[in-house]
């Protein structure tokens, strides 16, 4: 089973920040995600969260501020014919208003946008969900 995390970021407006993903990584090219990243062997999920923030968007650690943790969700996704097991460690932080976001290659472009419209977007799987348990 893939550990990872998804990491959920708003502003002081309360606007979500989604990423879409780039043709450059390995899974859902294309599609609208969060800050996400693979839990490494003896890593704590919260610590590859802030380590992920840094490097797909240059935030540093003292301008996010945890709000949430959520429970995991354990999932089973296809995706180009290949089967892949998940489990999410979901997290929801708040940025500094002074933070600007620089992405990395593995996004193509950013937005923010009001958490309930989510469902507008073709993002990755279950992502909705996240939202929402998050969120309520």
């Amino acid at each position: 089973m893939q550990r990872v995390v998804t990491c959920l970021l708003i502003n002081e407006k309360g606007k979500l920040l989604i990423l879409k993903r780039s043709d450059k990584v390995r899974t859902y090219k294309g599609l609208w995600g969060g800050v996400a990243g693979y839990v490494e062997e003896g890593e704590d999920p919260f610590e590859t969260a802030i380590k992920e923030i840094k490097e797909e968007i240059d935030i540093p650690e003292g301008d996010v501020h945890l709000i949430k943790k959520g429970s995991p969700i354990e999932f089973t996704d296809v995706y180009n014919e290949k089967s892949y097991d998940w489990k999410v460690y979901p997290f929801l932080f708040k940025i500094e208003k002074k933070s600007k976001v620089q992405i990395d290659w593995e996004h193509t472009e950013y937005c923010w946008i009001s958490p309930f419209d989510i469902a507008r977007f073709d993002m990755v799987p279950h992502l909705k969900e996240v939202v929402f348990s998050i969120f309520k």
